[in-house]
């Protein structure tokens, strides 16, 4: 166990060193430029909410998109799934699911998986065009390991490896990536949070596949033969986030949190991340209603937009509190507006364990 705690300390570090070599090289003339990006979409209704901007204090399994360092603060073992109908009326399925466990009183570990789904899609040639051949199924999947310590009273980090994968009927990539981040926690009541992450770090990826392969027919000599295309490397979108969380503890009932982040695009414009979570306790059960924006250069124009989302989030969360721990079982949603595609809903299960 303390070689892992070592493996993340180490590199949280160097993801912390590599990020002005690796990130700040972007601009904005490398927009779309980037491959796998999947990898920029949220899964998670209760981080959505709040605009991706709980870089300082998103907790449990959300954690792994946002800020790794986060999975540090499961209780003990948690379970989520969710869906979300991403790009709104585009037809595409984003389903998520993974578990959270604490094995150790300061290290946890989680497993997760994003699976994005585009439906069936006609299958056609140049001779013909009428999608009769059948039909193929694009897929894009993100497999999520991830680790997490405490390393005292103010200070986790944590290690998040991706491995992800990409299909068509006849061609297919993969690649692997990790993201590294560390969270700080001060104040008389732990209300002040800080927090900085580095994402989607990795080696090139490349489509290989049958699909690439055609057959030629030399008019010399009558003989067929195999011609095999060469595919273009993609570079992932890596990215780093820098965020802050302070939490106004109103009575035991009633707190408000807010958050803000700033993000570090490589191959898109920089972000500014806002965002408000209110929870309130009743009895045995807990509500929280959260709202965010994400702005970035060009954004309130349509002619000078770079990105399909408008900025604006929300959401909004139900637990129920059970036993003398307060283990909880949470329905959760949060919505984003897309423009002309409408609103993208993501809504969730939790259970949480203590």
């Amino acid at each position: 166990m303390k070689s892992i705690n070592k493996i993340i300390r180490y590199t949280a570090i160097a993801g912390v060193v590599m990020s002005y070599s690796s990130v700040f090289a972007g601009n904005e003339d490398r927009i779309g430029s980037a491959g796998a990006t999947q990898l920029l979409v949220n899964p998670w209704a209760r981080s959505i909410g709040i605009g991706d901007a709980g870089i300082s204090h998103v907790n449990g399994l959300e954690a792994t998109f946002t800020n790794i360092a986060g999975l540090a603060f499961t209780d003990k073992t948690q379970i989520k799934f969710d869906r979300t109908n991403w790009m709104g009326n585009a037809g595409i399925a984003l389903n998520s699911a993974g578990i959270a466990q604490r094995i150790t009183p300061s290290t946890v570990i989680a497993v997760s998986v994003q699976s994005m789904n585009f439906g069936d899609i006609g299958m056609t040639t140049v001779d013909l065009p009428d999608g009769t051949l059948g039909t193929f199924s694009p897929r894009m999947n993100v497999f999520n390991v991830g680790f997490a310590h405490s390393f005292s009273s103010s200070i986790y980090g944590g290690v998040n490896f991706k491995v992800i994968s990409e299909s068509i009927s006849n061609l297919k990539a993969n690649g692997i990536a990790f993201d590294a981040g560390i969270r700080y926690v001060t104040g008389e009541q732990d209300q002040i949070k800080f927090g900085i992450a580095l994402k989607n770090v990795g080696p090139v990826m490349k489509y290989k596949g049958d699909g690439l392969s055609d057959q030629v027919n030399y008019l010399t000599n009558g003989n067929l033969a195999t011609l095999e295309q060469r595919s273009a490397t993609f570079e992932l979108p890596s990215l780093l986030n820098i965020g802050g969380s302070y939490d106004f503890n109103f009575d035991e009932k009633n707190k408000l949190i807010v958050a803000a982040a700033f993000t570090a695009n490589s191959f898109q414009k920089d972000q500014y991340r806002l965002g408000l979570d209110y929870g309130l306790t009743i009895s045995k059960a807990a509500f929280n209603i959260r709202a965010g924006y994400i702005a970035e250069k060009g954004i309130f124009k349509t002619e000078n937009r770079s990105n399909a989302l408008t900025g604006f989030t929300a959401g909004f969360s139900a637990d129920a509190l059970v036993g003398k721990k307060k283990s909880a079982l949470g329905l959760e949603y949060a919505m984003r507006l897309a423009g002309q595609f409408g609103i993208i809903h993501t809504f969730g299960a939790t259970i949480s364990l203590k």
